[in-house]
């Protein structure tokens, strides 16, 4: 691998590891559809139900990158839908952020 593969994968890491800036208007409609999507099924306090919590402590051990694979493909074989149509790669980043570090109201 030469220089600059490894700059450009180390670019690409970087930028995966944190979640972008999202327009207020856009973070305030994912925190609704979090609390009214995906409430349905974790809960409409995120502390579980059908589906897992998704407090803080919940996730704290879980790989970021794993958790929006999730947000974005679904668990196939389970009630989890696939959210791509709806969500970015980057607002998927954001959720998880926002959620592992208990930012969410």
């Amino acid at each position: 691998m030469n220089w600059r593969a490894l700059a450009v994968l180390g670019l690409a890491l970087a930028s995966a590891a944190h979640a972008a800036e999202l327009a207020p208007a856009r973070a305030a409609a994912l925190t609704h559809m979090l609390h009214q999507e995906c409430g349905a099924c974790h809960g409409l306090r995120l502390t579980g139900g059908l589906g897992s919590p998704l407090t803080a402590s919940a996730l704290a051990d879980k790989p970021a990158n794993s958790l929006v694979a999730t947000i974005l493909d679904g668990r196939p074989g389970s009630a989890m839908p696939p959210w791509r149509p709806f969500v970015s790669a980057d607002e998927a980043r954001w959720l998880v952020e926002q959620l592992q570090q208990g930012r969410l109201p």
